[in-house]
C-alpha cells in the first residue's frame, strides 16, 4: 500500500494566531478519508497547509507527499506533485474559460498527449455525466455560475487533472440532494487503488453515498477521535462537544 500523505505533528498559525495545534495523519493509496468537526476547528487549515497556502504557516511538525517534505515548497509545486484542492467559495476568473483554463493546467505540468479536440470531447462526456451543461464548459470560470455548478465545476477540474491526493472542502456546502448525488458521483467515478481522497465537511448527507475509510474529528486544532463510518452516527446523536476531551471516542 503507497502511502501518499504523511503529516505529524504539525503546528500551524495564521494571522498570527495558532489554529491547529499538534496534529497528525496518514493517508495511503486506495483510502477515502473524512474530516469533521465545529466551525473553526481548524479543517479547512489542514487543507490548505497541505496545499502550502502562504497565508498558512507551518510552525513546527512535518507534512511529506510521496515521501517528499513540502515545507518548503510553493503551492503551484505541491499541485503539480499530484495534490488537488476544492474550495468552499470557489473563485470567479473573468477572461478565462473552464475548457481553456484545463488546458492551460495540463500544458504547465507537461501533460501534452491529450489534444485540444481529445480534451474538449472528454470535458464534455464527463459533463455530461455531473449533469453539468456544456456551454459552460466555454463560460469565464464561474462566472455566473450557481453554487451547485461551481461545486460540479470543481468535480469535473479534479476529474481531468486526476490528481494523486484530492482535497474536498465542504464541497457539498449548499447543495440540494440531487446536487449532493452528482457530486458524490463524481468523487466515485474520480476514487481508484491508485489515489486518495480527503472529504472535509459538515454535513454527514455526503457520506451515505461514500465509501467511507476513516472518519476523523477534529475539536480545536487536534484530531480528537478516528473511527470509521459508525463515528458520524454518534456525532449526530451527540454532537462535537461530546468529543472535546476525547473520552467520547468509541473504538
Amino acid at each position: 500500500m503507497t502511502k501518499l500523505l504523511e503529516i505529524k505533528d504539525i503546528f500551524v498559525t495564521t494571522n498570527e494566531k495558532e489554529i491547529i495545534k499538534g496534529l497528525s495523519l496518514c493517508v495511503n493509496a486506495g483510502e477515502t478519508h473524512v474530516i469533521m468537526g465545529p466551525n473553526g476547528a481548524g479543517k479547512t487549515t489542514l487543507g490548505n497547509v497541505i496545499l502550502r497556502n502562504p497565508a498558512f504557516k507551518l510552525e513546527r511538525g512535518d507534512i511529506k507527499f510521496l515521501g517528499k517534505d513540502l515545507s518548503n515548497l510553493s503551492t503551484d509545486k505541491v499541485a503539480q506533485m499530484g495534490v488537488f484542492m476544492s474550495f468552499q467559495q470557489p473563485v470567479e476568473i473573468e477572461g478565462i474559460s473552464t475548457y481553456n483554463f484545463l488546458r492551460t493546467v495540463k500544458n504547465a505540468r507537461g501533460d501534452n498527449k491529450t489534444s485540444a479536440m481529445d480534451l474538449r470531447r472528454e470535458l464534455t462526456q464527463t459533463a455530461e455525466k455531473l449533469d453539468m451543461p456544456e456551454k459552460l464548459l466555454s463560460r469565464d470560470l464561474n462566472v455566473g455560475f450557481s453554487g451547485g455548478e461551481k461545486k460540479k465545476n470543481e468535480i469535473l477540474q479534479m476529474l481531468s487533472l486526476k490528481p494523486k491526493l484530492a482535497i474536498l472542502d465542504e464541497t457539498d456546502s449548499g447543495l440540494d440532494v440531487d446536487a449532493i448525488r452528482t457530486v458524490s458521483k463524481g468523487i466515485k467515478m474520480f476514487r481508484n487503488s491508485e489515489n486518495a481522497v480527503i472529504v472535509i465537511t459538515h454535513s454527514s448527507k455526503i457520506l451515505e453515498y461514500l465509501d467511507v475509510d476513516f472518519v476523523h474529528i477534529l475539536v480545536d486544532g487536534r484530531i480528537v477521535c478516528t473511527g470509521g463510518p459508525e463515528l458520524v452516527a454518534q456525532i449526530e446523536r451527540e454532537g462535537y462537544n461530546a468529543f472535546k476531551g476525547g473520552e467520547k471516542c468509541q473504538k
